[in-house]
């Protein structure tokens, strides 16, 4: 993990970069297909939905969540980026709903600079990097 300022322009500007958005989405989809049929089920997506921990903290403290209300949430998020309703992810799928999600993200963080904990690897910590990279002549 690393501390990290960033704002809803570093994440849209990544997003908007295709060519890096595109390769780091098929190698995230790469790493969650772990049949590798080209497809994300429920069961490979659901670490990935994990990994969100859309209500599981309390500003970084765990506080205690209804099981079976956290598989209701994950279950509905799955079945909003499974657009064609056939019970599995395809990569264009997979793509427009993570586009969608960080899109949000950005709207969401706005243009205020913002000090984060970002994990090695995540959406967010690709963002800076890709970010820095543009900064330098």
């Amino acid at each position: 993990m690393s501390v990290e300022i960033l704002n809803g322009a570093t994440i849209a500007g990544f997003v908007e970069d295709e060519e890096a958005f595109n390769s780091w989405v098929h190698d995230r989809f790469a790493a969650l297909d772990e049949d590798q049929d080209g497809v994300l089920s429920y069961e490979e997506m659901l670490k990935e939905l994990q990994c969100l921990r859309v209500f599981e903290t309390d500003f970084g403290i765990d506080v205690k969540t209804d099981p079976d209300e956290v598989a209701r949430v994950y279950c509905f998020l799955f079945l909003q980026f499974d657009r064609d309703s056939n019970g599995v992810l395809d990569f264009e799928e997979f793509k427009t709903a993570t586009k969608r999600m960080m899109l949000a993200v950005a709207d969401g963080l706005g243009l205020l600079p913002l000090q984060m904990i970002l994990e090695e690897g995540s959406f967010l910590k690709k963002a800076v990097e890709w970010e820095s990279t543009k900064l330098v002549p």
